[in-house]
């Protein structure tokens, strides 16, 4: 993810324990020390290689010399092994305990009461849409407002300096402004909400696939995202604010499905069936997609991003209430940006950037073109494919050295002041060597600098703008606007401070950047078409710039579909989707042969278990016994309140569902018990906090029956086991979980291969699978990380390391 300098992580060499920890055999079991003997798994197939599974501690902050001993030498460097999978991350419960209570409840629902709820889904889509489409709206005229008053500072301070000399004030004041929006935002992320780092879209893309990401969805994300991104934005960064977007709507739809603040402890009684992650993955899925819709104007390519970038579960009616979503955020962001601007009821802005309307008959494509288009996007494939490396190599060095808050804040404020220093070189180099007349519609504060009177430097309207303008230049300036030198090196240096800049300590976007420079080398590139067929009138540089925007932006986020229908959306002509579409398609199959996706490489290095759409090649050869986790820790129907307690307490054993097995079964080798339910952690401490004992329920004490309401307004904050006080005399008592376990848990036979496993886990969007034997009898459980640390490497199935982070 975008702020992955602060993960910290220790690895253990091959064949090396730290003092203190336990090294886990194959398949997750505990050390022979820890656990009774059980039989060990047949060896691997010799045609792949499975590395050994370590438990690598990365909360240990003392140093140990070659004895062993600990050093009072703490080195500055963070060691980091990409090779991880942490186990600070837990699943969501996408999958319903259909214990007695749920069922109970889903009986006494009449017909109308389902119609009901229907009705609610649809009053919170709408209410997701009406939120986000009005951030949208704050936070583009907030920056509007903010950045004509920067802009129109320097300027006039730029134009007082040339009368009078001494552009070096112009210099430091344009650096001091931008220094100081980024340190306000940059020091909000770093101390308050480091999770508001980055654009958000790898954090909620991990939520949608089932991983807990800590923070993602709280209010106080939401804050720190909007000032954030406000700050980024104005500050000059190479930043833009429709990736950001999608966070903030995630949010939104996050807070308001649930119908009550966590953050500001405000329950307002509202919604409460949605108290669950079910329910809630559904409306995250919609207000990802209202980002989307409120940043381009393009509801049916925010409906699209949902389902290609995130969702694990679709269906029709999801599909309706997404599309609803999507289609008010961009009605509601348009029609305040009309009241804004003096023209109610002009609808004429659907999103933060409008891409403008290619009209022109100099602009439609050719058979014989599409060849070209090819070229472009195997080039915009290629400088993706660099830039995600450079910007790789980048976060590496940030994960080991820039760690700490203080510098990560000091970081941001060089690089803003090194983008305003940047921009002014590269505006004064060409002072007198670009200069445009200004038209009838000219740029809103034109930098004359030592250009003739009535004309511009035009490469200053590349900087001197916000990121979103200068893009809709690019696109849509006559032909002869910008000259190949300014356009070049515009590209060369956007280009390394965008990568730069993305994995700051800000929220920022990755989208509006890299549409800027693929539009500024796809208008160099049309130039130069033009120039090798001046008689010609097909190669348009507005044409081509939008090629290369599509081309360089799918290049670093391989995004395909949905992307297409944005860039058609956002342009309002269909005529370009099979010349984007093949550029996009051409981007992604050549950046992906080089590495991953953006995206996707900031997730590993987070060391998400994040489970992909297909299991990894040659998992055929593997089984469910030979992955699963064992020996499993198990309840008795009628268990002891000490017991559930202790096992609980327990933070070696820090589970989060353990199957329930039949107390009249005698466990017989590897098989602990007949498997009747399965029960979760959070169930038992709600269990545990209201006192449920059978003793109590068969005394005089009066005791209101448990209902799912009391398991409702403990989520999504359980309080942990340490919280809940037990008496002496209350560990002797008994609990019976038949009633509030699921008696009808997913579970597959050992023979089963991991392919099947892994299809079964993803599709239902499982966070326990049971691992069975012929006698239905309990053997195994697998949960994951148990999927999600095998991969593919080098054409061998490796298994990464776990680390506790």
């Amino acid at each position: 993810m975008a702020n992955v300098a602060n993960k910290v992580s220790w690895s253990s060499k091959d064949g090396e324990v730290r003092p203190g920890e336990q090294t886990p055999l194959l398949n997750g079991s505990p050390s022979a020390s820890q656990s009774p003997a059980l039989p060990r798994q047949p060896s691997q197939p010799n045609f792949f290689r499975i590395d050994r599974l370590t438990t690598v501690n990365l909360d240990d902050d003392t140093a140990q010399d070659q004895d062993g001993n600990p050093s009072t030498h703490v080195s500055k460097e963070v060691l980091h092994n990409e090779n991880l999978l942490s186990l600070k991350y837990e699943s969501l419960d996408y999958d319903n305990s259909e214990n007695q209570l749920f069922m109970e409840e889903e009986r006494r629902i009449s017909k109308i009461g389902f119609h009901v709820l229907e009705i609610k889904r649809w009053v919170v889509c709408c209410l997701i849409g009406i939120l986000t489409g009005l951030i949208a709206c704050f936070i583009d005229i907030v920056v509007e407002l903010l950045a004509d008053v920067k802009y129109k500072v320097i300027k006039q301070n730029i134009d007082k300096s040339i009368e009078g000399g001494g552009l070096s004030i112009s210099l430091v004041l344009w650096a001091s402004l931008n220094a100081g929006f980024v340190v306000i935002g940059s020091l909000m992320v770093a101390f308050i909400e480091p999770v508001a780092a980055g654009s958000g879209i790898p954090q909620i893309k991990c939520y949608l696939n089932g991983v807990k990401v800590p923070h993602v969805v709280r209010l106080k994300t939401l804050l720190v995202k909007v000032i954030g991104v406000i700050s980024s934005v104005v500050g000059g960064l190479a930043v833009g604010k429709e990736g950001p977007m999608i966070h903030s709507g995630a949010v939104i739809a996050a807070g308001i499905s649930q119908g009550r603040s966590s953050t500001l402890k405000k329950d307002f009684k509202i919604f409460e069936y949605f108290r669950r992650d079910t329910e809630k993955r559904d409306f995250v899925s919609a207000g990802a997609a209202a980002g989307v819709s409120a940043a381009f104007g393009a509801p049916v390519g925010g409906v699209l991003f949902s389902l290609e970038e995130g969702a694990s579960f679709w269906n029709q009616m999801l599909t309706w209430r997404i599309f609803f979503a999507s289609m008010i955020s961009t009605f509601t962001l348009n029609f305040f940006l009309s009241v804004y601007r003096g023209k109610p009821g002009d609808l004429s802005s659907p999103g933060l950037i409008n891409f403008g309307q290619f009209q022109s008959e100099a602009v439609q494509y050719n058979l014989y073109e599409i060849p070209i288009f090819i070229c472009v996007g195997a080039i915009g494939g290629i400088l993706g494919a660099l830039f995600n490396r450079l910007n790789y190599c980048l976060t590496m060095f940030r994960i080991r050295y820039i760690h700490r808050p203080c510098l990560q804040v000091i970081e941001a404020v060089l690089v803003g002041a090194v983008t305003a220093t940047v921009s002014f070189i590269m505006v004064y180099a060409i002072k007198t060597y670009d200069c445009q007349p200004i038209g009838e519609d000219p740029i809103k504060y034109p930098l004359q600098l030592f250009c003739p009177d009535g004309e511009y430097n035009a490469m200053a309207t590349a900087f001197f703008n916000t990121p979103e303008k200068s893009v809709r230049s690019l696109f849509h300036d006559s032909p002869g606007s910008y000259n190949p030198l300014t356009l070049g090196l515009f590209t060369l240096s956007y280009f390394f401070l965008a990568c730069w800049t993305y994995g700051l300590a800000v929220s920022s976007g990755i989208f509006i950047p890299s549409l800027l420079i693929g539009a500024a080398w796809g208008r160099l590139f049309g130039i130069f078409l033009s120039n090798i067929t001046p008689d010609a009138t097909w190669p348009d540089p507005g044409k081509y710039a939008l090629m290369g925007a599509a081309a360089q932006l799918g290049g670093i986020v391989r995004m395909t579909l949905s992307l297409t229908v944005i860039i058609m959306e956002a342009t309002g002509n269909v005529t370009y989707g099979l010349p984007v579409m093949v550029v996009l398609m051409t981007a992604k199959i050549v950046g992906d042969f080089c590495i991953e996706g953006l995206y996707d490489i900031h997730i590993k290095l987070q060391s998400v278990p994040f489970l992909g759409w297909e299991p990894p090649e040659k998992s055929h050869a593997l089984t469910a016994r030979e992955v699963m986790s064992y020996p499993v820790t198990c309840f008795k129907q009628l268990e002891k309140v000490g017991c559930v307690v202790d096992i609980l307490s327990d933070t070696s054993t820090n589970h989060n569902g353990f199957p329930v097995v039949d107390e009249n079964h005698e466990p017989d080798g590897d098989n602990v018990g007949r498997l009747c339910g399965l029960i979760l952690r959070s169930q038992l401490i709600v269990l545990l906090k209201h006192k449920v004992f059978m003793e109590r329920a068969s005394s005089n004490l009066t005791q209101r029956k448990l209902q799912l309401k009391d398991f409702r307004d403990a989520y999504p904050r359980f309080p942990p086991i340490q919280s809940i006080h037990v008496s002496q005399d209350e560990r002797n008592c008994t609990m019976d979980l038949t009633e509030f376990m699921n008696p009808t848990p997913y579970s597959v036979p050992g023979e089963a291969s991991l392919s099947r496993v892994f299809r079964l886990f993803r599709a239902l969007g499982l966070r326990h699978l049971v691992i069975c034997d012929g006698s239905n009898g309990v053997i195994g459980i697998v949960t994951r990380k148990d999927l999600a640390r095998y991969r593919l490497h080098k054409g061998q199935l490796e298994e990464l390391e776990m680390a506790h982070t």
